[in-house]
């Protein structure tokens, strides 16, 4: 086994009933990672998930599409090739209300966890 480095060849698919497509390349469910998650995200057109105030920080990079964020109350809407870090403890809603599917990356740091992210009942 190789000690320099780790190829990530079969991430972990995340169970969604949502549609979204959640895979975690590096994290807690993938090979335990508490430190970092790392997931290729899809989101589809009129997708979103309830408020949440997660314990970590969370990194966004937009690769195709728009995604929109409900940060404290204020509405942010993200293109292709843009990013976004939001601190921990915020509360935030995601979500994708445009007529295209989103594509992106988030980094947790530390990793997501359910219980981390504390989300809001539905």
């Amino acid at each position: 086994m190789n000690k320099k480095y780790c190829i990530q060849k079969s991430p972990f698919i995340v169970p969604t009933t949502d549609g979204k497509l959640i895979e975690e390349h590096f994290g807690k469910a993938t090979d335990g990672n508490s430190n970092i998650s790392i997931a290729h995200m899809v989101a589809p057109a009129g997708w979103s998930e309830p408020f949440q105030t997660p314990d970590f920080e969370e990194y966004t990079y937009i690769i195709r599409g728009k995604k929109q964020f409900i940060i404290e109350g204020e509405k942010i809407i993200l293109e292709a090739g843009q990013s976004i870090k939001i601190e921990k403890n915020m509360r935030i809603q995601y979500s994708n209300p445009f007529d295209k599917e989103c594509e992106y990356l988030a980094i947790c740091l530390p990793a997501f966890t359910m219980e981390a992210v504390h989300r809001e009942d539905e």
